[in-house]
This record gives structure tokens, C-alpha cells and sequence, in this order.
């Protein structure tokens, strides 16, 4: 699908070019993140030290984090759910 340049489309699908270096920001973040309050802090942290404060980019980051929760929904979430179903099989 096409979008008109005006339009900001963000999704995961970064250039190519950009993920070596944010990938190893992953992988770091991923071995210090106990993920039991520690992502909650770090998305946070983000916010507030890098986000410069107004209402609209304080909704776009927001929306970057629903974002990120639909994604992980639609392609982690629901083939996880399809696997469950296909193993105990569905709600009768």
C-alpha cells in the first residue's frame, strides 16, 4: 500500500541500513531487562529524557507504543493463539 508523503506511516519495518546498529541496542537492553518492571522503566526513561515535552509528541510516542503493542499482537500473539487452538482445540 501506497501512502501519500504527507502522511508520517511509521511501522517496525525500518531501513535495512539503520537495524545493525539499534540491534545491538536490542541486544543489550535484552540481557540487563529482567522484564518485571525493568522495560517499564526503560520506555519511560525514553520519555522523559528524550521526548521533548508537548502534548503531540508525547501522543506520538504513545502511539508508537501501540503500535508496538498491535504488532506484537498480530504476529506473535495470534500465531501463539492458532498453535493452542490446533493443539486442545477450540471453545465449544
Amino acid at each position: 500500500m501506497e501512502y501519500p508523503k504527507e502522511i508520517n506511516y511509521m511501522s517496525p519495518y525500518i531501513e535495512k541500513l539503520k537495524r545493525p546498529r539499534l540491534d545491538l541496542l536490542i541486544e543489550e537492553l535484552g540481557s540487563a531487562c529482567k522484564f518485571d518492571g525493568d522495560l517499564n522503566y526503560i520506555l519511560f526513561a525514553l520519555c522523559k529524557r528524550f521526548v521533548k515535552p508537548s502534548y503531540n509528541n508525547y501522543k506520538n510516542y504513545l502511539g508508537e507504543l501501540e503500535e508496538a503493542i498491535a504488532e506484537i499482537r498480530r504476529r506473535i500473539l495470534t500465531e501463539h493463539e492458532e498453535r493452542k487452538i490446533l493443539e486442545n482445540g477450540d471453545i465449544e
